[in-house]
Order: C-alpha cells, then structure tokens, then sequence
C-alpha cells in the first residue's frame, strides 16, 4: 500500500503539478498519482475539494500535508538532502533561482502556457517585449548557473536533477512547444533535461491523456 497521495491536474497543461511531481519520484517517495483533469475556465471543482489551496500539486504523505509546489520540493529535500546541491554556496543559488521562478515570469507563464501536444511551433505574431525579456532573465539564470555549477554535469548543478531543475522543467517545456530562441547552453540543457527518464514519462503519459481533458484555448492557440 502507498505512503499516501500526489494529486496533481492534467499533465499536458499542469506546470505546477510537473514541479511537484518531478521532486516527488526524484525523492523516491511511494506515493500513488492522482490526476483531476483541469477545468475549461475558473478553479476545478474537484481540486478544491482536496487541495488545502483549492490547487494543484497537493501531497499527502505520512500524515504530512504538504501544498505548494516548492514547499513539496522542500519536504523532499528533508528526505531526500540531496535534492538540494551539498556545497552551501551552490545551495544558496539553487534556492534563490527555484524562488525568483516560482514568484515570477507571469508575462511568460500567460503568453506560452504549457503544453506538451504542441511541438516546435512558434506563437504567431512573434513574442511581445515583455515576454522576451522575462526570456532573456531566464536564459541568463540557466545559462550562469550551468557554467558556475553544473561541474560538467548535464544538469544545472551537475550530474543529478535538483528542485531547483524541477522549477525550470515547465518553461523548457514552453521554451520547446514554441520554438524559443535560446543561448548555445540553455539550448543543450533544454535538450537533456527533456531526455530525463522522468521527463519522458511525464510526457508518455500526457499523451495518453483523453482528448476529452484537452481545453480549447489552449489547443487553439496560434
């Protein structure tokens, strides 16, 4: 029997619940996956009837209730330390990207909303100016943290996914659905993030989705 639950909403549109999955099976946890497929516009009624905040990822394991897709990845690291870079500057920096994606970016995050049926298409009409430059920080955090890091490893802090590559995870899938224009290294780490094992289930299995859960404004957007 699992440890507990992990919902989360539908996996070709849900960013937050990738996050929260991501740190979820990187730490190991046993826990069974609980999709709610999304509403077509509002809250999801059935998500509010579980979740503490009325949203997705949700955890509940071992009589801890944990929302929030950060504060999920946090709980994970308690488990699994290793989740957070051992050197204590790298550490700091990981914090401090995982927070600024987590707080910002909102131009982006309503401009390119996730999702993983739509492949290299560029958004017609190009990218307004304040969707570039939100880019254009993106491109500048993973590209410095890479070089500063990444010790050669694939990933932004070497050779192991962190919370902080679990934060990133969605915009590189957005990045990739539009055909984003990236610097040489972010564009070599978007390519290996996405060949992780744990990015390609999540893919598989949101293609396996109903076309029933698909949402017009998202499927529609040119």
């Amino acid at each position: 029997m699992a440890d507990g639950k992990l919902y989360i909403g539908t996996r070709r549109y849900s960013s937050w619940s990738l996050r929260g999955w991501l740190v979820v099976h990187l730490a190991g946890l046993d826990v069974e996956d609980v999709v709610i497929p999304l509403a077509g516009g509002g809250g999801t009624t059935a998500i509010k009837a579980v979740s503490p905040n009325g949203m997705v990822p949700y955890l509940e394991h071992r009589g801890a209730l944990v929302w929030e897709s950060l504060a999920i990845g946090e709980y994970c690291a308690e488990i699994t330390p290793a989740l957070w870079p051992a050197d204590r500057l790298a550490r700091a920096h990981a914090r401090s990207i995982a927070a600024e994606m987590h707080a910002g970016f909102r131009p982006l995050r309503i401009a390119l909303p996730m999702n993983l049926g739509r492949h290299g298409r560029a958004l017609a009409g190009g990218l307004a100016e304040d969707v570039k430059a939100d880019v254009a920080r993106i491109d500048a955090l993973l590209s410095e943290t890479r070089s500063a890091y990444g010790q050669g490893g694939p990933y932004l802090f070497g050779a192991d996914l962190t919370v902080a590559d679990a934060m990133f995870a969605p915009v590189i899938a957005r990045f990739l659905s539009y055909d984003v224009k990236l610097s040489p290294v972010v564009a070599d780490y978007a390519v290996l993030l996405r060949a992780h094992p744990l990015m390609a289930r999540w893919y598989e299995d949101a293609a396996s989705e109903p076309e029933a859960w698909h949402l017009e404004r998202y499927e529609t957007l040119a």
